[in-house]
């Protein structure tokens, strides 16, 4: 019995946090420098604050290293071990950048509760100075990846973790406000424990979106019953089984799955509709897709058991 299969597309040569490697770039040259800036301007003021807000830095430089270092085995070619190359890499990233970002503030929470026991001096006008320096360049860095984070699940791990650090920037700068005119030293790590609880949920919807993926989830953009039914009107075809969707990294989604029709000289006109509306109306365009008759069917379920 003759059975029709295809993949619609081969796999795309670029991933999309690829094409946004130059902003992960000069984001990375802003925020390394300004890290040890804010890592010295913590020790000096005593701001729990400002070493808040210095470590959501070191975590933003460690987010881009780690989000360049998957892009660029993201760029290698697939191999005979690893058929869809390295790009889930990206993924990976990211969800490491997560877990990152949680166990820091676990850290930073600790801290705060230390510093209510025992509020320590604060020099609030040498922190408002460096709180204004890191909100510059927060939205700077901000600025080069907004165009990326809405394609990458990688580039929007490095955005969530700069969008963090700008409001952190903000929040120093009113504590900073605050020890200055009223000499409130409590302002510090109230402002630091809200840096990190800020961050909590949307890090936490990042964890979410990373594990998804590497448990092949459908894709939150695909409507797999709507998908489905599209697949059973096309003309000649009586039933769809084994279907899954899932994603391969940020911007590659895939899909299999076999169509049963009732004539197998309709195998090429079938195939052809079904490729041009996963491409077309569910952006898909890695499909797998076999074509099989009602007796192929049958002895494909009697092999199953």
């Amino acid at each position: 019995m003759e059975a029709g299969h295809t993949h619609r597309a081969a796999m795309p040569s670029g991933s999309a946090a690829g094409r946004h490697k130059r902003a992960l770039v000069s984001a990375l040259a802003l925020a390394v420098p300004f890290m040890a800036v804010e890592v010295i301007g913590s020790l000096w003021t005593g701001s729990l604050a400002l070493l808040a807000d210095a470590a959501h830095m070191l975590t933003d430089a460690g987010g881009l290293a780690l989000a360049l270092f998957a892009i660029r085995f993201a760029e290698r070619p697939a191999t005979p071990q690893n058929t869809y190359g390295y790009v889930r890499m990206e993924v990976l990233s990211a969800l490491t950048n997560a877990v990152v970002l949680l166990l820091l503030t676990t850290y930073i929470l600790y801290e705060a509760y230390q510093r209510f026991l025992n509020p320590p001096e604060i020099l609030g006008a040498p922190m408002l100075g460096v709180a204004v320096v890191g909100l510059a360049v927060n939205l700077i860095s901000m600025k080069l990846l907004s165009a990326g984070s809405s394609e990458s699940l990688n580039v929007k791990g490095a955005y969530f973790e700069v969008l963090s650090d700008m409001l952190g920037s903000l929040g120093v700068i009113i504590a900073a406000v605050i020890v200055m005119f009223t000499g409130w030293p409590l302002a510090d790590p109230i402002i630091g424990a809200g840096i990190g609880l800020f961050i909590i949920p949307r890090t936490w919807i990042l964890l979410k979106q990373a594990v998804h993926i590497l448990m092949e989830g459908t894709p939150p953009n695909v409507d797999i019953a709507l998908l489905e039914r599209k697949l059973v009107e096309i003309a000649g075809v009586t039933a769809v089984h084994d279907l899954h969707v899932w994603t391969i990294t940020s911007g590659i989604d895939a899909m299999s799955c076999h169509l049963v029709v009732t004539d197998m000289a309709q195998a090429r006109a079938v195939l052809l509709a079904a490729s041009s509306a996963m491409k077309n109306e569910f952006r898909i365009t890695h499909a797998t897709i076999q074509i099989e008759d009602q007796p192929l069917q049958e002895a494909e379920g009697e092999l199953k058991l």
